[in-house]
């Protein structure tokens, strides 16, 4: 009797420990699955630039430097490693920023503006920042479930067999956390 109650308690400890097990590895593979829709979404936004560039460029003879500037960093952003999401998310912050700069110059060129072609490069950015943003979400709960359940438990225990290590958040770049000033005075 004590060898049957011996064989079903090692069979739970053992049932135990397995789904404890999968239940990491699930975490660690839909945070990595989450980043790699991050990386499609600045892929599709680095194939939209080229277009964008070449259309600014026909409307507008003095924005240059704007246009270099998002050159150079989506030259940078497809150049840094695909482990480096630090760097890559520093990259990409600096693009979008650069991204909106382009955008208001729009405003001073109602042709451009009014561009059928611009208005659609416009729209499919708008988009792609959008699901960059949700991607961006995604991970970061992804990740906070995974760190969760590394820190929890009695999974702790199993994450620091196998080596589990937590996974660091995408910060809000700083000029982002910036509240804007307001005047009403004109």
């Amino acid at each position: 009797m004590t060898l049957i109650i011996v064989i079903v308690v090692i069979a739970i400890i053992i049932g135990i420990y397995i789904v404890l097990y999968n239940s990491l590895v699930q975490l660690r593979v839909h945070a990595q699955e989450s980043w790699s829709q991050i990386d499609v979404q600045l892929q599709r936004r680095n194939d939209l630039i080229p277009n964008l560039v070449s259309t600014v460029k026909g409307y507008s003879k003095y924005e240059a430097s704007t246009l270099e500037k998002v050159t150079q960093l989506r030259t940078e952003l497809a150049g840094v490693p695909d482990d480096d999401h630090a760097k890559k998310m520093e990259v990409s912050n600096e693009l979008s920023g650069t991204l909106k700069s382009l955008f208001a110059v729009s405003e001073n060129y109602p042709d451009l503006k009014a561009s059928t072609e611009y208005q659609q490069l416009m729209e499919e950015l708008s988009n792609t920042e959008n699901k960059i943003a949700y991607s961006r979400q995604l991970y970061n709960s992804t990740v906070a479930a995974l760190d969760a359940k590394i820190q929890s438990f009695p999974s702790n225990i199993i994450a620091k067999i196998h080596h589990f290590t937590a996974m660091e958040y995408l910060q809000v770049p700083a000029e982002a956390q910036n509240v804007p000033h307001v005047s009403f005075d004109d």
